[in-house]
């Protein structure tokens, strides 16, 4: 099939190219030789009257014209993918569909295991494709690689529907031990102190780190880096150290660990945490499910009134 003497197919190998800036892993994407792939290029190339990709220092690199191609050709790919798999209706009982997330160790934490048990509740046979929180994850959203972000509000891509799930805010945990579970954390002995600061698996800079300096001109002294938030409350058992977390987290995991909660000595902004989903599926009826569900989930959650009630306030 052509469309102004374009081969359609070669959209496919196209958009491959583009992700893959390789030519054998762009075949391996779609199931074709190195030798089909690189005459596709080829012909793509011929077309276009551009090389599209060029090597440069060893690797290839798009060239101006494919990268005013790149979005374009996965937008297109993605709405023809989402009119053919669509479905006039989804019974979760019935149907065997997976759908991929990009959470946070926390919202797997937190969220995650109440969706699983309402859909475990109701004989839903459909699978789950978990995947960690990335840089930019919209860009996944917009390639067609998942269903559903859940992410913080503030992160979410402004060209997608998004919903509100439920409401946060940091708190610090402590060992029971430390000297710092003792008195007041005040904004002296919060600023002494060390911390476990978490840094995200693709090397992007700090959130909260990066909140503290724009916010407050401030600078923490990190004493340990981990790449999940969920484990920040075990990593200070038996240290000095201060972890700052999410509430609900460490409401959760201090009846498992000799800790303290005590409120962060500073004005702190809510977390609002949200679900968003491609603007080309807002119909999916399979993902509607998947919303209610989530939604669902939220709604059972305990209140941050009670999230909060382990806290200790401080005294003076």
């Amino acid at each position: 099939m052509r469309f102004k003497k374009l081969d359609l197919n070669l959209l496919v190998a196209l958009d491959a190219l583009l992700t893959e800036k390789n030519v054998t892993r762009a075949g391996e994407r779609v199931f074709l030789s190195q030798s089909t792939m690189s005459n596709a290029l080829s012909r793509l190339r011929q077309y276009f009257d551009d090389e599209l990709l060029v090597t440069v220092g060893g690797r290839m690199e798009l060239t101006p014209r494919a990268e005013l191609l790149q979005e374009a050709v996965r937008d297109v790919l993605v709405r023809i993918d989402t009119t053919v798999a669509a479905r006039p209706a989804f019974d979760p009982m019935a149907s065997e569909r997976e759908f991929t997330l990009f959470v946070s160790d926390y919202s797997m934490e937190v969220l995650i295991p109440g969706m699983l048990a309402l859909a475990h509740q109701r004989g839903s046979r459909v699978g789950f494709n978990l995947k960690p929180q990335v840089n930019q994850p919209y860009r996944h959203l917009e390639r067609g690689e998942t269903d559903l972000l859940i992410i913080p509000e503030n992160f979410c891509s402004p060209d997608h529907p998004l919903d509100q799930l439920f409401e946060d805010r940091f708190v610090c945990v402590v060992w029971r031990d430390s000297p710092l579970a003792q008195g007041e954390l005040t904004m002296e002995r919060y600023m002494k102190a060390r911390h476990v600061s978490m840094r995200p698996p693709d090397g992007s800079l700090p959130v909260f780190d990066t909140w503290l300096a724009n916010d407050h001109g401030l600078t923490r002294e990190i004493g340990l880096t981990t790449y999940s938030f969920s484990v920040m409350p075990y990593l200070v058992v038996g240290t000095d150290l201060i972890g700052t977390v999410h509430s609900r987290l460490a409401s959760k995991l201090q009846s498992l660990l000799p800790i303290e909660i005590r409120p962060v000595p500073m004005p702190m902004k809510t977390l609002h945490q949200a679900m968003q989903w491609h603007k080309y599926r807002t119909r999916d009826p399979g993902l509607i499910w998947l919303r209610d569900l989530l939604r669902e989930a939220a709604a059972q959650l305990p209140s941050t009134a009670q999230a909060s009630s382990t806290i200790v306030p401080s005294a003076t």
